[in-house]
């Protein structure tokens, strides 16, 4: 075990935190918004009884937003928690399907599947990442007999009360973060780095989607707003209208 550096943690995310923001930046940019239109539900903004056109465009395009951005930053986190674990435990990218970090501590090789929150996923999709887990452990199994092998969900943020899930370990915040680094105070101490140039970057995302907000606003009272008021009944037909026949 090697030590973490702090001063390794702030360089790292100081260096990647610029790809975060140009990627939030980039998924605003070049969106559409007859392509937000197709993918959100017409018929829950309609029993929210919105009707006014701005509030509908904002509803929807913050919605999008809030997905991207949970993704974008998903990746980030989990980038750095890789770094963490190789800088200290000397952890790797894993080349497992489903696995995103593996590393050897004492007598036993972790396999780790970094999510960015405790809920992150159906039944389905938990089933995956289990199957997953097994797959890896298998196949290691062959080279390695000898060696005790855990997996481990990991989760950027978050509790969970009851981490021993059978077939694997579900380590949630502090915890997470801790087990990869040997730190039980890194979960606070990323806080700081991720800070700095926040405000600059938000002052230029803000900027830009003001400006996408009003084009999509103008482009929505256009297209559905023939009299001023929003015609639903179209705006349905857009999102859900069958575009073939079934044969």
């Amino acid at each position: 075990m090697t030590p973490l550096n702090q001063n390794d943690i702030t360089a790292f995310v100081e260096q990647n935190i610029d790809e975060f923001h140009a990627r939030r930046a980039s998924s605003l940019t070049t969106l559409q918004l007859k392509q937000v239109l197709k993918r959100k539900n017409p018929y829950l903004f309609k029993a929210k009884h919105i009707q006014d056109a701005h509030d509908l465009v904002k509803l929807l395009l913050d919605a999008h937003l809030s997905s991207q951005e949970e993704t974008i930053f998903g990746q980030f986190l989990e980038k750095l928690a890789v770094f963490v674990c190789g800088r200290v435990y000397g952890g790797r990218k894993s080349s497992a399907e489903g696995i995103d970090l593996e590393f050897k501590r004492g007598d036993t090789l972790y396999l780790v599947s970094i999510k960015s929150g405790p809920n992150w996923g159906n039944s389905s999709q938990v089933k995956r990442m289990t199957d997953n887990f097994k797959k890896a452990q298998r196949i290691l199994r062959t080279s390695q007999s000898e060696v005790h092998i855990q997996a481990i969900n990991g989760c950027c943020y978050g509790t969970d009360n009851h981490p021993d899930k059978g077939d694997y370990l579900k380590l949630c915040g502090q915890a997470f973060w801790e087990f990869i680094s040997g730190n039980d105070r890194l979960y606070l101490e990323i806080i700081e780095p991720l800070g700095r140039r926040a405000k600059e970057h938000n002052e230029a995302f803000q900027k830009e989607y003001a400006r996408i907000l009003n084009l999509f606003t103008q482009e929505f009272i256009q297209e559905f707003c023939p009299h001023g008021v929003i015609d639903w009944e179209k705006l349905v037909r857009f999102n859900s209208q069958k575009q073939h026949s079934l044969q």
